[in-house]
């Protein structure tokens, strides 16, 4: 796999004015929709609940299970978190305690979140998380190799962790803050794309600047092309400072606007936050809310 059998593909060129222009007009959109409450009540719906910090252990994925399996009994007229997202260690104390369906349970893997490690290793560590209960794995992409324009590693790599997960989802992370063009951007996406990633994630929310307005749109239209040609629905997912309505309603009227309302559902759609999910219960609800 390389650039050239990408360009013969797809189209990596990125008109940065028609970016910006497009996503004016999305965000005059997206402003009305702010206070919504339907909409931010979807917005809830795509959370992909998560903690990434060093210090968490057992008791902190306990206690993110509980008040996920006990949510509906506080916020009857709301849907539910998509996922909770933790680190490998934390896989069992949310699977132990989480009492309700269709609230999948992601981990991070394969070296988090720097991707500095061997290809043994990551692949290991993607199959204890999936024995350990993950329906999903969030992965970083091998970003030394290709801002060394070694895509064929990056290709590899991608493709061994999607064989070793079969059916589990694979979101893989660009870490779109550190990519230099938006071209750059766009020729990830369709090397993550080909290597079977089921969705393209903005960032680890370790590295700043971490999710934008404009990695967001750029992914969507690299989303829609693979689409036309493959026929395959890709999901996205914006992560890292992701932390209020106001960026929620931007994100969704992206996603609406590029790809269309068949990918406003936590299968093609997640937003990735460890702020958000308060933020827009208290928006909802009206008042201040400290739930999680």
């Amino acid at each position: 796999m390389n650039i050239n059998s990408i360009e013969e593909n797809f189209s990596i060129e990125v008109d940065e004015k028609v970016v910006e222009k497009n996503l004016s007009k999305i965000k005059a959109i997206a402003q009305t929709r702010e206070k919504d409450v339907e909409i931010l009540k979807k917005c809830f719906s795509l959370i992909d609940l998560t903690t990434l910090n060093s210090t968490d252990g057992y008791e902190k994925g306990k206690v993110m299970a509980e008040k996920v399996s006990s949510f509906k009994q506080n916020f009857q007229n709301i849907d539910n978190v998509a996922a909770i997202c933790v680190y490998p260690t934390l896989i069992a104390a949310v699977k132990e305690n989480l009492t309700v369906s269709k609230v999948n349970i992601a981990s991070v893997a394969a070296g988090f979140p720097s991707s500095q490690t061997f290809i043994d290793i990551k692949l290991s560590e993607c199959q204890m998380a999936i024995e350990n209960g993950a329906d999903e794995l969030d992965v970083v992409i091998s970003l030394g190799a290709f801002l060394e324009g070694d895509y064929f590693t990056v290709f590899s790599e991608l493709q061994q962790i999607k064989e070793v997960a079969g059916k589990v989802h694979v979101k893989v992370i660009l870490e779109t803050g550190v990519l230099p063009s938006l071209k750059d951007i766009k020729l990830a996406s369709f090397l993550a794309m080909e290597a079977g990633a089921d969705f393209i994630k903005t960032s680890t929310g370790k590295l700043e600047p971490a999710a934008t307005p404009q990695a967001m749109y750029v992914m969507c239209e690299a989303i829609k092309e693979f689409y036309e040609k493959t026929g395959k629905k890709i999901g996205i997912k914006p992560a890292g400072g992701v932390g209020n309505s106001s960026d929620a309603a931007y994100y969704y009227s992206i996603v609406e606007q590029v790809l269309g309302k068949q990918w406003l559902n936590p299968e093609l759609f997640r937003l990735g936050a460890s702020r958000l999910a308060n933020k827009l219960l208290s928006d909802i609800t009206k008042t201040e809310v400290s739930y999680f």
